[in-house]
């Protein structure tokens, strides 16, 4: 799996035009880990078919296996391609390319440098909590919940590790969409309730966009934008038709809790600043 070889995060900060120092390291599974990382910045990790073959005046990023068996990652650029990092010397030495990833942006239209924007400079507020205690159970509105650190809100099916994409990594505590979002679909002609939506927490007044990669409080608790949440086939299932479409790049925000507390409605949402790559 590509990701665990030790030369990945210095290709990467080659690709991305980066210090290797900075790079932050990866807890847990390093493939999540850089696969979530590169999410949090309008980037994924498209598999080549067939990297042995592959042409792309372009950088892209093979994993290499060694007579020995030693895997190592190697930068490649060019039609034909040729290695442009190899720390290790060992696919000039010889070595078989066995994988290959190319990185692509979400959204074509986004600047590479801050792709969600600025800080925003707003407060927003909480307009409502909604909580499902199974991965296909209906939303049910509360006033408050208990917001636990590293897990979710309480009584919610991601806090219990329960829900459709709960996983390994960062980002599966807690989702939250814009009001503003859901209101624009009925202003399309797609009637929607906000349950369908399947967030977490619904909010009003701030661009959710913008909070990836930064911290902000939703009332006393802390959190941390990991990741847009983006709407997928599984949410247009449960919800009118047209969802999938109208929601793209409005499906809300992927968030981890850093500090518990309770949760409200109409509890402030505050931005608070930059995450510095280890929490």
């Amino acid at each position: 799996m590509i990701g665990l070889e030790p030369s990945f995060p210095a290709c990467l900060a080659a690709a991305l035009g980066l210090a290797p120092e900075p790079m932050p390291e990866p807890d847990g599974d390093p493939e999540v880990f850089w696969r979530q990382w590169l999410a949090g910045r309008n980037l994924g990790l498209v598999p080549i078919d067939d990297p042995c073959s592959f042409s792309w005046p372009g950088y892209w990023i093979a994993a290499v296996v060694a007579a020995d068996g030693r895997r190592d990652a190697v930068l490649m650029f060019g039609a034909p391609s040729g290695p442009v990092l190899d720390l290790t010397d060992v696919l000039v030495s010889g070595a078989s390319i066995v994988e290959g990833v190319a990185l692509a942006p979400f959204d074509l239209g986004l600047e590479p440098s801050s792709p969600y924007g600025e800080m925003p400079d707003e407060n927003g507020s909480v307009a409502a909590i909604l909580l499902a205690p199974a991965a296909t159970a209906a939303p049910v509105r509360v006033a408050e919940a208990r917001a636990i650190a590293g897990s979710g809100l309480e009584g919610d099916r991601y806090a219990d590790g329960a829900g459709t994409f709960s996983g390994t990594g960062r980002g599966y505590a807690l989702t939250l969409i814009e009001a503003e979002a859901l209101d624009a679909l009925q202003d399309d002609g797609i009637e929607m309730i906000w349950e369908e939506a399947r967030r977490n927490v619904v909010t009003r007044g701030i661009r959710l966009n913008a909070l990836v990669g930064r911290s902000f409080l939703i009332g006393e608790v802390e959190c941390i934008g990991r990741r847009l949440a983006e709407p997928c086939s599984h949410l247009q299932r449960f919800s009118p038709e047209g969802v999938l479409r109208g929601l793209v790049h409005r499906g809300g925000l992927r968030a981890d809790i850093l500090a518990g507390g309770t949760v409200r409605v109409g509890d402030p949402v505050v931005p608070l600043g930059e995450d510095d790559g280890t929490r």
